[in-house]
């Protein structure tokens, strides 16, 4: 009996593990897609998917309050004001509704509200997907804009806001001070317009409407706002001083008459079949819109009820979101082939007859690799559901196993290359689930190696895209990198030619070309290749020494020994310069004048924060966090992004979010900029 209960008491303890891991993971999980979706606008997963981790954490929670987080993002708004458009304090907490999933839980909803407020009345209206603002209106005129913010402090938008044609300047009715809150959004015209003027410039083709509407939101140049034709729907009568409404669409009615475009489809329900039939009908409607829709809200109509209803902690008692899950769609995998990428990985891609899914039509999804096809099971001629991962990347929920053909046979990765035919061989050293062609001369590698080699995260040759450089490769202009800076030799061929555009388009990219000589050399590492080294792996072998020659040479026993650099990073990096063909390259491109001196280096100070590691947090009084890093890194230190033991110094400013309380937590030393300035003395 005893050992029984001992067994028990084991897995009591080891289940308690489990959860508190978890919870720690999801933390961390949310706090990351959090950041990406409030202030980068670039989401990698739907509102669903993140939706369902949060209602996991939630649950934890509850469970286990003692284990919960101070400023856990399941008690606030996710957002931060940024910190180069002016703060200002919100009037009206702007707070999330509570979110729900199920008819079940919306026909709980609509009971529980009616066992408190029999005779209420509710309004089911489209949650718009866009950016949150805040209109401030004093004698009937514009005075303020702001976002959301983390629902206390906003980011004023003001002047773009009066580059908002449907955000009335003036309004007739010339109250003391009205607040109302909206929902900017982009229409599917102007969207379509915007990726049309950016593609004609060489720029970004954007891929979310919301997300492009965010960003928009918060350029710096109003003009920006203006081309790109944003709009508005107002949602709530946050203040109206002077005037008094029993019901939210009275309140809305009026704000129409003022001439706000207000939210539109308000349907009247007092059932919980009626409310459900609403919902369902946006739903129905959802991607024929010429704006995006990620839910519907159910609100109390009377704001007397919705005052005597309340709020919990957290969300109103008066309203709720239903958040419909990702559109799926059927379509037939018509073939698979296999790409090559810039490393000679071999990625199969489905391709698919044209569906329309989120609002764009998509034609093929990566299949990733050998395990991934194994373990959906995905065959030529199968028809397979797929959906799109944050709206945006497509990916196979499914097969529908019943309607697969018969003789379908299952897909299996080549032997040999699809482009050079060259053996291919699994990855050495890592998961050993991808393929890699083994070609010295794959034309592939060549292709997408040099487009890396020039695009944004390396050498950053402004208008040197993918096109340009396989019609340099194709015509013969180049091979190597190298070959990219002998193209001013041929400068009368190519404009004559016309193979990468007219005379100006010509002289564009050569100057760019020109100018990608003086970069530091961290962009040329970057641009190599190295297996293992992105970015900030370059900036490190850049800060830690002085020019290509040095790099080139290191041992992995010193490679070893920088900061986040272990055996096999080291390996990757000694057995890259141990190919003949790496070396010459670089020679080559010295030649050419590409620029071969640590920058980074060679602007050291001392070594006085070698071995040390600063997590930032907060908005600094005087320094961006990127000035900041640039000064610890220029002292030998390391600027990190997560706070962890191995941290050894939190440098916070205000509003200081999670790292400062885990920073607390862990007895990490905190400094505020001064403290850290008269470190640098």
């Amino acid at each position: 009996m005893e050992e029984q209960m001992d067994l028990a008491a084991l897995a009591a303890q080891a289940a308690e593990k489990d959860s508190r891991e978890r919870m720690e993971e999801l933390y961390k999980v949310l706090a990351y897609h959090n950041e990406r979706y409030y202030n980068q606008d670039d989401p990698e997963i739907s509102d669903y998917e993140y939706d369902q981790l949060s209602l996991e954490l939630r649950a934890l929670e509850t469970k286990h309050p003692e284990w919960m987080h101070k400023d856990s993002l399941t008690q606030r708004v996710g957002g931060t004001a940024r910190r180069d458009l002016k703060k200002v304090a919100h009037d009206v907490p702007v707070i999330s509704l509570q979110d729900v999933f199920s008819k079940e839980e919306v026909y709980a909803f609509v009971e529980r509200v009616k066992r408190e407020m029999p005779a209420a009345h509710f309004i089911v209206e489209k949650k718009i997907d866009g950016l949150t603002l805040v209109l401030r209106y004093r004698n009937g005129k514009l005075e303020e804009a702001i976002t959301r913010g983390d629902g206390a402090i906003g980011e004023s938008v003001y002047e773009n806001a009066l580059a908002i044609r449907s955000i009335p300047k003036e309004i007739p009715e010339k109250l003391p001070y009205l607040e109302v809150r909206g929902e900017v959004y982009m229409s599917t015209e102007s969207f379509e317009a915007m990726n049309a003027r950016e593609e004609a410039r060489g720029g970004k083709v954007y891929q979310n409407r919301r997300n492009s509407a965010a960003g928009t939101m918060r350029q710096l140049d109003p003009a920006v706002v203006a081309e790109r034709g944003l709009d508005i729907f107002i949602f709530n009568l946050e203040i109206a001083e002077g005037k008094a409404f029993k019901g939210h669409k009275e309140s809305l009615l009026w704000l129409a008459s003022q001439g706000f475009t207000v939210s539109p489809q308000l349907t009247d329900a007092d059932t919980a079949d009626e409310v459900w039939a609403a919902v369902e009908d946006i739903g129905a409607t959802r991607w024929d819109l010429n704006y995006g829709i990620d839910g519907a809200v159910v609100k109390v109509d009377d704001l007397a009820q919705r005052a005597a209803l309340g709020f919990t902690s957290k969300v109103p008692r008066w309203a709720v979101a239903y958040k419909y899950p990702p559109e799926q769609k059927e379509t037939v995998v018509e073939d698979i082939i296999v790409q090559v990428g810039r490393t000679g990985r071999l990625t199969p891609l489905a391709l698919l007859r044209p569906v329309r899914v989120a609002e764009t039509t998509v034609s093929r999804v990566t299949l990733n690799n050998q395990d991934y096809i194994d373990e959906k099971d995905v065959r030529v001629g199968d028809t397979i559901l797929i959906q799109k991962a944050g709206d945006i990347i497509p990916e196979v929920k499914s097969v529908v196993k019943e309607k697969r053909p018969e003789g379908a046979s299952v897909f299996r990765m080549p032997e040999n290359c699809p482009v050079c035919g060259a053996p291919v061989a699994r990855e050495e050293g890592g998961d050993g689930v991808h393929l890699y062609c083994t070609g010295k001369a794959c034309p592939a590698k060549d292709s997408r190696r040099l487009a890396y080699f020039v695009g944004k995260d390396a050498m950053d040759v402004d208008g040197f895209g993918p096109a340009a450089v396989e019609a340099l490769i194709s015509e013969g202009y180049i091979r190597d990198a190298a070959d990219i800076y002998s193209l001013k030799d041929h400068r009368d061929r190519l404009i004559e030619e016309g193979i990468i555009g007219k005379e100006k388009s010509v002289d564009n990219l050569l100057k760019a070309i020109e100018a990608s000589k003086d970069n530091d050399i961290d962009q040329l590492i970057t641009g190599l290749g190295i297996r293992g080294v992105g970015k900030q792996g370059a900036k490190v072998l850049a800060s830690n020494f002085p020019d290509m020659r040095a790099v080139m040479d290191a041992s992995a026993e010193a490679l070893s020994a920088l900061p986040d650099f272990g055996g096999i990073t080291a390996s990757d990096i000694t057995a890259f310069w141990a190919e003949e063909a790496n070396r010459a390259l670089v020679e080559k491109l010295a030649a050419a004048g590409v620029n071969m001196v640590s920058k980074a280096a060679s602007k050291r100070r001392d070594d006085r924060f070698a071995g040390l590691t600063f997590v930032l947090t907060g908005t600094l009084p005087t320094l961006k966090r990127d000035e900041a890093a640039a000064i610890i890194e220029s002292f030998g230190g390391k600027a990190s992004g997560s706070v962890s033991k191995k941290t050894t110094y939190v440098l916070a400013g205000e509003a200081a979010g999670s790292k400062l309380t885990k920073a607390q937590e862990l007895g990490i030393p905190v400094i505020d900029e001064d403290a850290f300035l008269a470190m640098t003395k």
